[in-house]
């Protein structure tokens, strides 16, 4: 009594067909009558999909017409994240099971629908229907013979010999030979509506820049740095670097030091706001050695340029003409071009 047994599963094993295997799934297949969806082996247990885009796939194909599939629409009903869903999402993109396609409404609007096939190779390679062979005609069955009726028996003669009709030509109809079939190109497959931005976690990287050096590292250079890096867990205890990593490091604060910044500023930019909890300190100044290097300071000739006085340009005032009244530009008042040109034609006339 104190082991409970599953008489119901022991009868379903009973049921099922041929010998049990002795590892491995064993399958109880029961017919489904309601609430059941058709999934193919070639989504089930597809090659290149994650276990997520498989799930993901059932679900959508399980929804109704007009159902929500968005990444928020899933996610309120899936345990899985907004961005397994988008990854799962981009897997079916990428294998042709769920398409965006835009389309345009009667009223001008233009939507953005989601489709999701079922069995996306048969798109590429679409069945055309096979054209039934012609059946021959089927002889129409002879009337059968009247019933002669019984005559006295004629006194025997001799037959005069008949002569057989000639048989009488048929003509069939000329049926043409079927058009041999011309092979139909599967459609080109168009570009994907949708192109993540993100890389793949699989994308080559790219190559890490290496660490900065000074022009020439100097003895006051080099003492300078290993100090620096020496006293940095004083100050912040996470940045606790070993002999190594204060020998690898010391070219790129040298090369800080070389561009005249001060220390209290380099210890703020490399050791604010670190990640939590810090795995690798090292590697963490390397790189804001590396990317948050400052340039170099500007030179005397720099300095100096800027501060050469800049060019001013003349403004030229307004003047009021004395005669009409009119705004002109001059640099000393008097008459506007009109008013002098009418006084040069007065004084013409006049001589």
């Amino acid at each position: 009594m104190d082991t409970q047994q599953n008489t119901a599963l022991t009868r379903a094993l009973a049921e099922v067909p041929g010998p049990l295997p002795t590892s491995g799934v064993i399958h109880i297949s029961l017919p489904h009558t309601d609430r059941f969806t058709v999934v193919g082996n070639h989504l089930a247990q597809h090659p290149d999909l994650s276990c997520t885009a498989v799930g993901i796939a059932v679900r959508i194909q399980s929804l109704p017409q007009g159902a929500k599939v968005g990444i928020k629409a899933l996610a309120a009903h899936c345990r899985e994240g907004e961005k397994r869903i988008a990854a799962a999402l981009r897997e079916l993109e990428a294998h042709g099971y769920l398409r965006r396609v835009r389309d345009r409404l009667p009223s001008g609007r233009i939507i953005t629908r989601t489709v999701f096939c079922n069995r996306p190779a048969a798109l590429l390679h679409p069945r055309r229907p096979a054209e039934a062979p012609p059946q021959p005609a089927k002889p129409e069955p002879a009337p059968a013979p009247a019933p002669v009726p019984m005559q006295e028996p004629a006194p025997a003669s001799v037959p005069a010999p008949t002569q057989e009709p000639a048989p009488v030509p048929v003509c069939l109809p000329m049926v043409a030979p079927p058009a041999p079939e011309v092979p139909v190109a599967p459609p080109a497959p168009s570009a994907p509506l949708f192109v993540p931005r993100v890389p793949p976690p699989t994308a080559p990287k790219a190559p890490r820049r290496p660490l900065p050096r000074p022009g020439e590292l100097t003895p006051e250079l080099d003492r300078a740095a290993t100090a620096f890096l020496s006293d940095l867990h004083r100050h912040t205890p996470q940045f606790t670097l070993s002999e190594d990593d204060v020998r690898r490091l010391v070219p790129g604060v040298a090369a800080w030091l070389e561009r005249a910044v001060r220390p209290d500023s380099i210890r703020r930019t490399l050791t604010d706001d670190p990640p939590q909890p810090l795995k690798h300190p090292a590697k963490l100044l390397a790189h804001r050695l590396t990317e948050l290097l400052p340039p170099a300071p500007p030179g005397v000739d720099d300095l100096a340029a800027l501060d050469r006085p800049r060019p001013r340009f003349t403004v030229t005032p307004f003047q009021t003409c004395d005669d009409c009244d009119r705004a002109f530009r001059s640099p000393t008042p008097g008459h506007c071009r009109d008013c002098r040109e009418t006084r040069a034609a007065y004084a013409q006339a006049a001589a």
